[in-house]
């Protein structure tokens, strides 16, 4: 089916009529009464909407309503999978999902609760700032913006408008990742002196040659708000390509995998440094140009290194007393039993999630702020835009994270944010 036909079937299909029950049953046989109901609307809806779709469907308050894609495809399977999703919940009836080519129209929706935000990274901010002035609740994949100021923009508007935003850092929420930073929090490590994270190559330049546009995508609105180039498969692939599409790697859409997977395990080093709030003083890049190597000093002498340790996608903590290693298949250290150890009384815990999709939720009904709230979010994601930067310009560069500017340098600064195109302007709320 091509786009045009798709769109046509969609907006007849937006006035069909629905049975909604009046109860949404959960998995423990319990109902959820329609006036405790979340609706939600997912803009991006390609591999990782899916899981999200798993997710968030298994918390007893959630409904979905509406999706929204540039991608034909992907919307109509998306569609079926949400509308399948709606009736097993469903104490009878059925719950139609509409479709949009446009965000907008699906944020007008005054029957929308919440949006799950899962495009290409360089959207993030604008639908971000365009859902908190809509009045809805935000769920926002990482790396959380492309620049600092779009950071900014999504804490500003966020604030403003007095919504609940949850970053999609899951790893906020798994008990090991919280156990680790515990440690390292209180000490049971001794003095941290350096944290080292493998997180893979900085951003390249997008230098794609150009390929014939699909019928299945409306590529100038995939491109958005970054600066117009041509298609190519491997930014945005078909639906028959079952990865993770590299528009991640290519500057304009993402900040390579020091954003991908820096907006995890530099997270998790910010979390276990309670540096949620601030950042390093410091980027200092290899002598030699690289791709490893990146030192980002803490006003108190502790040392993040961006380098490759001996395992992947991991971060290790290395104090006076022993260290710690931890990553999505392992939790170790070298001193007996810590990572089984309980707090003491006397200890600070962190903030305790088991499951970053129902804290989302529960906070949404309490009208309280989330595990990852967007100003975490944010100082992550500007923390790894930097060390971009810093790989970029090859010299040692001085921040300022109260300010969120460099210090004496013109051109470091001119590269906190990026040219919109068009009619995009997310500093509009």
């Amino acid at each position: 089916m091509d786009r045009r036909n798709f769109i046509g079937k969609s907006a007849l299909a937006a006035g069909a009529v629905t049975i909604i029950p009046k109860r949404v049953m959960a998995k423990d046989g319990k109902s959820t009464p329609p006036s405790d109901r979340v609706n939600l609307g997912y803009i991006g809806v390609g591999k990782q909407s899916l899981h999200l779709l798993n997710a968030l469907m298994k918390c007893p308050e959630t409904m979905v309503l509406a999706a929204c894609d540039v991608d034909i495809n992907k919307l109509e399977r998306f569609k079926g999978l949400a509308e399948k999703a709606n009736k097993r919940k469903l104490d009878g009836g059925t719950q139609a999902v509409d479709t949009y080519e446009n965000y907008r129209e699906l944020l007008a929706r005054k029957d929308i609760d919440a949006v799950v935000i899962a495009t290409p990274d360089h959207w993030h901010a604008m639908i971000a700032v365009d859902a908190a002035k809509a009045g809805k609740d935000i769920f926002c994949e990482k790396p959380l913006a492309s620049t600092v100021a779009e950071g900014r923009a999504m804490v500003d508007a966020t604030r403003k408008y007095e919504r609940v935003f949850q970053t999609g850092n899951m790893q906020r929420s798994w008990r090991n990742f919280r156990h680790a930073c515990e440690m390292v929090r209180n000490g049971y490590i001794g003095e941290v002196k350096e944290v080292n994270a493998s997180v893979g190559d900085p951003v390249m330049a997008c230098e794609l040659p150009a390929e014939p546009e699909p019928d299945f995508l409306n590529w100038d609105l995939w491109v958005g708000p970054s600066l117009f180039r041509n298609y190519h498969s491997i930014l945005a692939p078909g639906i028959e390509f079952n990865g993770y599409p590299n528009w991640r790697l290519y500057s304009g859409f993402g900040g390579g995998m020091v954003t991908d997977w820096g907006a995890h395990m530099f997270d998790i080093g910010q979390w276990a440094l309670g540096m949620d709030k601030s950042g390093p003083v410091e980027f200092i890049p290899p002598e030699k140009r690289g791709k490893r190597g990146m030192k980002m000093v803490y006003e108190n002498g502790v040392v993040m290194n961006h380098v490759d340790w001996g395992s992947f996608n991991a971060v290790q903590f290395l104090g006076t007393e022993g260290k710690i290693e931890v990553s999505r298949g392992f939790y170790r250290s070298d001193i007996e039993g810590l990572t089984e150890m309980e707090l003491k009384d006397s200890d600070t815990p962190l903030y305790t999630s088991d499951n970053h999709y129902q804290d989302w939720i529960d906070a949404i009904k309490n009208r309280t702020r989330p595990v990852s709230d967007v100003e975490t979010g944010h100082r992550t994601s500007a923390l790894c835009n930097i060390v971009n930067i810093a790989y970029t310009l090859e010299r040692p560069l001085k921040w300022k994270p109260a300010h969120e500017k460099f210090i004496d340098d013109d051109d470091a600064n001119a590269m906190l944010t990026r040219p919109f195109r068009g009619e995009w302007d997310f500093h509009d709320f």
